[in-house]
């Protein structure tokens, strides 16, 4: 059985991965997004996602439970095993990863695809600021870390500035992914 590819999202903190990957999916009928798995802690939301203590996270991971993991922001991330049932009816599977696992991400799915969104530096801090969740230190934190580059010996690689209509964002993205026959 063929299974669909995995699409990475990745980019600096309030470029808008959660926002791209909904409409994609609200596009795409052929796509889906995996929720992820986050020790994020009580009343800091984001994305869709599966909360849980360290202690669990710890204890899935020892279990097996995910097909990818990492740690980033003091945050532990984790990729269920259940995305090999989702590639298996989907197009296209997206999930947010942090750009230091896509080495270990493309070895792991194999058919990795990386969407690398960025915007401009007011945009980033606008969007980083009115979401709320990090203090002004954190906020210039992740400003700072926005032009991290992505590491050597990815396969395949898209860049799509986010900084403009989210229509325009999505239709370039679905351009580079389903091009239209000659």
């Amino acid at each position: 059985m063929t299974l669909a590819p995995v699409i990475a999202i990745v980019g600096p903190s309030g470029v808008g991965k959660d926002s791209v990957m909904n409409a994609l999916v609200a596009r795409a009928s052929g796509f889906q997004r995996v929720r992820r798995v986050i020790t994020r802690p009580e009343g800091e939301e984001g994305e869709d996602f599966d909360r849980v203590s360290v202690e669990t996270f710890q204890r899935m991971e020892w279990d097996g439970a995910f097909a990818l993991n990492w740690r980033a922001h003091g945050l532990y991330y984790g990729v269920p095993k259940t995305i090999t049932q989702q590639r298996q009816v989907a197009e296209a599977v997206l999930v947010n990863l942090s750009r230091t696992v896509l080495i270990q991400a493309q070895e792991v799915f194999g058919d990795l695809i990386v969407i690398s969104l960025t915007a401009e530096a007011e945009v980033l801090a606008k969007r980083l600021s009115a979401r709320g969740r990090e203090g002004k230190a954190e906020q210039t934190r992740r400003l700072d870390r926005a032009q991290t580059s992505l590491p050597n010996g990815l396969n395949r690689v898209m860049d799509i500035d986010n900084s403009g209509a989210m229509e325009d964002t999505v239709a370039e993205i679905l351009s580079h992914l389903q091009p239209e026959s000659a």
